[in-house]
C-alpha cells in the first residue's frame, strides 16, 4: 500500500513537472538599472540629421522600405494592424524634444506625441486593448528600452550620445526569437 502511494506520488508529481515546463514562457526581461550615468543627460532639442533624409529598413519578411524623415506620424490602430502588436510602441519624428529628469524621460516627436520612460521600470504598459511588458533604464551610458508583445516580440531601442553630445543616436531592433524584422539607426543633431 506505501509503495503504491510513494509511485502515485513520484508519477503526480513528474506530471507536474511536466506541466509547469510545458507551459513555461521565455524568461521575462531583463531590468535596467534605474541609476543615471555621472555626467550623461539627453535632455535637448533634436533634428534629424539632414544626409540621412531617407531612411532604409529591414522589416519583416526581409523587405527593406524607406521611411523619409518627413513621414507623417500613423494612427496606433494602424500601426498595430501589421500582426504584432509591439509596433504600436514605435514612434517616429524628425524633431526630438528630451527632457531627463532624476528619475525618467520625457522623448516628444514632433511635438504630437510624448513617451514618457521611467528609469528602472519593469512593468506592463498599455494602450488601448494592446499589452506588453517593458523594462527600461541604463545599459552603459545608453538609455535603453525593450518592450515585448504576447507574440514575443520584443521592440529593443537604445540612445546615447555622441561627439561631445551634440550627436544623438537612436537603434532600434524589433525581433522574434533570433529573426529580426526591424533594424535602424538614426542620428540626431542638436538644434
Amino acid at each position: 500500500m506505501l509503495a503504491h502511494f510513494i509511485r502515485s506520488l513520484y508519477r503526480l508529481a513528474l506530471l507536474s513537472l511536466i506541466l509547469l515546463v510545458g507551459c513555461a514562457s521565455e524568461p521575462p526581461l531583463v531590468s535596467k538599472s534605474a541609476a543615471v550615468p555621472a555626467g550623461v543627460d539627453l535632455s535637448g532639442r533634436w533634428v534629424i540629421r539632414s544626409d540621412l533624409s531617407n531612411q532604409t529598413v529591414r522589416m519583416e519578411g526581409g523587405q527593406d522600405r524607406l521611411i523619409p524623415k518627413s513621414r507623417p506620424q500613423r494612427s496606433r490602430r494602424q500601426r498595430s494592424a501589421s500582426g504584432t502588436s509591439v509596433q504600436v510602441f514605435l514612434e517616429f519624428g524628425k524633431l526630438l524634444k528630451i527632457t531627463q529628469t532624476g528619475f525618467g524621460m520625457f522623448i516628444s516627436y514632433d511635438r504630437s506625441i510624448v513617451e514618457e520612460y521611467t528609469f528602472g521600470e519593469n512593468r506592463l504598459v498599455s494602450i488601448g486593448p494592446i499589452k506588453a511588458f517593458r523594462v527600461s533604464g541604463w545599459e552603459g551610458n545608453a538609455f535603453v528600452v525593450e518592450t515585448a508583445d504576447d507574440t514575443r516580440t520584443t521592440l529593443f531601442e537604445s540612445w546615447h550620445l555622441a561627439s561631445d553630445d551634440t550627436v544623438l543616436v537612436r537603434d532600434l531592433r524589433m525581433s522574434k526569437g533570433e529573426e529580426e524584422s526591424l533594424k535602424m539607426r538614426q542620428v540626431f543633431d542638436r538644434q
